[in-house]
């Protein structure tokens, strides 16, 4: 994955309810049906399927494994250390041995370019591709 700093990069809204809208990537540096994680604490990651993007928090709740690695199907997304899975568009488990949701973050996609609104508490560390 190719990272750049982004110390100069400005939000695209200001604070709106407790989150902040940031560039995460391009459109089309998410493969569709695949995620692509972001440089954030906590990790986050970006998944697409059928031309829409989710955001998620990028870690399985179930044994904090990267869901970017995971499978994305059918609006899912498994994880494949356990095969836990998730509901991209609410984090709900949807498999054993995960019981616990994942969060999820609001998506939208501005001239190419995908943003994700992340709680300001969330250190942002590097735009991805």
């Amino acid at each position: 994955m190719n990272a750049i700093i982004i110390d100069d990069v400005a939000p695209l809204l200001e604070e709106i309810e407790g989150r902040t809208w940031w560039r995460a990537c391009s459109a089309g540096a998410v493969p569709d049906d695949e995620g692509l994680k972001l440089g954030t604490l906590p990790p986050a990651a970006v998944f697409t399927q059928d031309d829409r993007f989710f955001c998620l928090d990028d870690t399985c709740t179930h044994d904090t494994y990267s869901l970017a690695e995971g499978w994305v199907e059918d609006g899912t997304v498994e994880c494949t250390l356990h095969l836990a899975k998730f509901d991209l568009r609410t984090g709900a488990p949807l498999r054993p041995p995960a019981t616990a949701p994942v969060a999820v973050h609001p998506v939208t996609v501005v001239d190419g370019a995908v943003y994700v609104a992340l709680p300001t508490t969330y250190l942002i560390k590097e735009e991805t591709a």
